[in-house]
């Protein structure tokens, strides 16, 4: 799969450019085990870089002229690295000139002839944004020898994101895509940017993704909106508990005290955020165990509280969950993702991934009439060169 990908983005890049590329770079999506709408609250998260990547042709060239092609949408987009840098209405083109914002500020850049293709599904919650943004800073990085950082990498894709594409995200997807180990899970400090790896040995189950292929209009707006919430929040808790510095200070109780000054709506987007943050040290306790029934009702305790506190679910997504929640061989599953569409996670034994998806594909098409996308993924390295 990834040699194939390697082969059609090498070989289109020929066609483009009349020769081939000096570089191939691939850059994976990720998932999220467990810790949902955490990384911008101080909590911590569970992700892990899997096996569907963005794959990069890159070459550099003598003058200034730029040149990006989206192979997948067939469509390209050249300038000048002298111009001007902003927002343009092509909304794949922001992704780059977002990073290539930062970098320019840091070394002496040259031209250069990029054809980039993904087998990430987009709008599926798989963060094939992050994947694009910290892709090609990692590619100009090398290129271009810069001297970057993994961590400042991850940092330039979040800060593109602010930027230039107007989403204020957390961290997580970034590091994620730079930092993924083959077979492992990051335990991610999102405050400190600490981080430790841990086995992801799932033995005798596997992961898969349930594609809704839907993605509701609000995404950006909601989650923006999420944002303010919480924030609205903590200043409330804080200014009731003055040794409360974050939201992994707090406690359930303190939520529970400060109730009616919040009032409903931030009450239950804060409450989740408390209960989340811990559900994430007792996912990793869970997996250092390989206790993997704990680790399936805390997923499906993270879905519970996106759908009924967070409300960042949507009725195909609560329907996925449902669907699966009384499997025998299915021990967890949750919507993943900013939400309001995407895909949901499944740990599912071994050997019954077929039966599963065409039981579920089916309901879903007799419910909605849409045509349900199933992916098993494997967890993988993060962003790299690669090496023939």
């Amino acid at each position: 799969m990834k040699k194939k990908l390697v082969k059609q983005v090498s070989t289109f890049f020929e066609g483009c450019f009349n020769a081939e590329p000096q570089h191939i770079f691939l850059s994976p999506g990720r998932i999220n085990i467990i810790g949902e709408h955490v990384d911008y609250n101080d909590g911590f998260v569970l992700p892990a870089a899997i096996n569907k990547y963005v794959c990069f042709a890159v070459s550099q060239n003598e003058g200034t002229q730029c040149s990006l092609v989206a192979k997948d949408l067939n469509d390209n987009y050249s300038f000048d690295l002298n111009d001007e840098l902003k927002p343009v209405d092509k909304m794949w083109v922001n992704y780059f000139l977002g990073v290539l914002h930062q970098l320019k500020q840091r070394g002496n850049l040259k031209g250069f002839n990029i054809v980039f293709s993904s087998t990430i599904p987009m709008g599926s919650g798989l963060s094939s944004s992050a994947a694009l943004e910290c892709g090609f800073a990692y590619a100009l990085n090398e290129i271009f020898e810069l001297g970057l950082t993994k961590e400042e990498i991850a940092l330039i894709g979040q800060k593109s994101e602010h930027t230039f594409v107007g989403v204020n995200c957390g961290i997580m997807d970034q590091f994620a895509s730079v930092f993924g180990k083959k077979n492992c899970v990051i335990k991610l400090d999102c405050n400190t940017l600490d981080y430790e790896y841990h086995k992801a040995d799932f033995k005798d189950y596997t992961l898969v993704l349930l594609d809704s292929k839907v993605k509701h209009t609000h995404l950006t707006s909601g989650y923006n909106v999420r944002r303010q919430e919480v924030e609205k929040g903590l200043a409330v808790i804080k200014e009731n508990f003055p040794e409360v510095k974050t939201f992994r200070d707090c406690t359930e109780a303190q939520v529970e005290q400060v109730k009616q000054k919040l009032g409903d709506t931030i009450y239950r987007r804060c409450l989740f955020v408390v209960r989340e943050i811990q559900r994430v040290l007792d996912a990793v306790d869970a997996l250092e165990k390989s206790d993997f029934v704990k680790l399936g009702s805390l997923m499906l305790e993270t879905h519970d509280g996106l759908s009924q506190n967070y409300e960042v679910s949507c009725e195909e997504l609560d329907f996925l969950v449902d669907a699966v929640r009384n499997d025998k061989n299915v021990l967890g599953a949750r919507m993943m993702g900013g939400g309001f569409g995407g895909c949901s996670i499944n740990l599912v034994k071994k050997g019954t991934e077929d039966e599963l998806i065409e039981r579920v594909s089916r309901e879903y098409k007799a419910k909605y009439h849409i045509a349900l996308e199933a992916y098993k993924v494997k967890i993988a390295k993060g962003t790299s060169l690669y090496k023939k």
